[in-house]
């Protein structure tokens, strides 16, 4: 599916009127105001428009108190393009993961993420994002829940929006943050991801900066994103420090050699003159081995980048293990040693089926 285009169709019931294709949400300000005109509105409607879809989280046209009734019962079945909450849970720790319902029927799944100022206390600092941007995953990696529910389709812009504002409803805060890391390949939907970066970023108003697109690395996809010269934070899902292993993990590793993902990396650097941080999923006696950290670090060395280690969220499927601490802790300590920068990423709220498809295998 490509990007909703924001083109004009003849009302049958008025010729002399044009309709914007639906959904609305995803359009920009001038897009709207130019949809509102052809109804026979003010121009200023569409500001009005745009700030009750983006910034009051609007599910429907005849909900906007400002627009006159006459007006709102003519609307009322143009669609803005919000999902329904199939599913709710709560985790201890505060995350919430929410199964959403399409149009189509289809039920995906995002998580919103509260990071307080002291652990357990004070207020939340910090709301972050975790989206979708397909129904389902045709990557099929191994240790992955969402790979083994098959894939579907991809995401339009507007639905991969939609669960920005969904979370940002449901909690009553502002989102500050989102990553691109839920189910499915990003790069594999460039066209509605860059439209709904740019709809994120310039609509519902988060910094650039604070966006992140996570790829297992698609052979030139990454160069093409690259050439959008984007401000956003580019995460790539390593898993393994050498292209056998790799393989074993992620098939199309067969396809996309590890040395020609990292070449692609570099030019990526180059070309944007940001780092890319790596994703590094530790499995128990699999990748997590010294001997491991020291190729990982030598795959790395002098490379403008930074390691994220994110401790594996078993799942029913597969038999792989999340390393002890120790083990975790001997990892980073070589990483550093090397001059590598690494953060251990530990995941939130793993009681509420935390893991990509976990929760959408149990409930869909």
């Amino acid at each position: 599916m490509s990007a909703t285009p924001l083109v004009s169709q003849v009302n049958s019931h008025n010729p002399e009127k044009s309709e914007l294709i639906p959904p609305l949400l995803g359009a920009t300000v001038a897009e709207l105001t130019t949809w509102v005109q052809q109804q026979g509105q003010p121009a200023y409607r569409g500001k009005q428009l745009h700030e009750w879809i983006y910034q009051r989280g609007v599910r429907s046209l005849s909900d906007i108190s400002v627009f006159s009734k006459q007006w709102r019962k003519e609307v009322a079945e143009i669609p803005i393009g919000r999902s329904t909450l199939h599913y709710r849970t709560v985790a201890p720790d505060g995350t919430v993961k929410y199964l959403l319902q399409l149009i189509d029927g289809q039920i995906i799944e995002t998580v919103g993420i509260p990071t307080f100022a002291e652990a357990g206390e004070g207020p939340k600092s910090r709301l972050t994002v975790c989206v979708s941007t397909q129904v389902g995953c045709p990557m099929a990696c191994d240790f992955c829940a969402t790979g083994k529910g098959g894939y579907k389709r991809n995401l339009a812009r507007h639905e991969i929006v939609d669960q920005v504002l969904t979370v940002q409803e449901d909690f009553q805060q502002r989102v500050s943050n989102v990553v691109f890391m839920g189910l499915g390949e990003p790069l594999l939907n460039t066209e509605n991801v860059l439209a709904a970066l740019k709809c994120l970023n310039q609509d519902v108003g988060i910094g650039a900066r604070s966006l992140t697109v996570s790829t297992v690395g698609i052979r030139d996809r990454i160069r093409e994103f690259a050439q959008n010269h984007l401000q956003v934070t580019l995460a790539v899902s390593l898993h393994a420090p050498n292209q056998a292993l790799r393989e074993k993990l992620i098939p199309s590793a067969r396809t996309y050699p590890l040395k020609d993902l990292l070449t692609e990396c570099r030019e990526y650097v180059e070309i944007t003159g940001r780092r890319v941080t790596f994703e590094y999923v530790l499995l128990a006696g699999v990748n997590d081995l010294p001997e491991h950290a020291l190729e990982l670090s030598k795959c790395l060395r002098g490379f403008q980048s930074h390691v994220n280690l994110i401790p594996y969220n078993p799942i029913q499927e597969v038999d792989y293990k999340r390393p002890n601490r120790d083990r975790i802790q001997a990892f980073v300590n070589i990483l550093k040693q090397q001059n590598i920068a690494v953060t251990v990423r530990y995941s939130r709220g793993l009681e509420a089926d935390a893991a990509c498809g976990q929760l959408r295998a149990s409930k869909n």
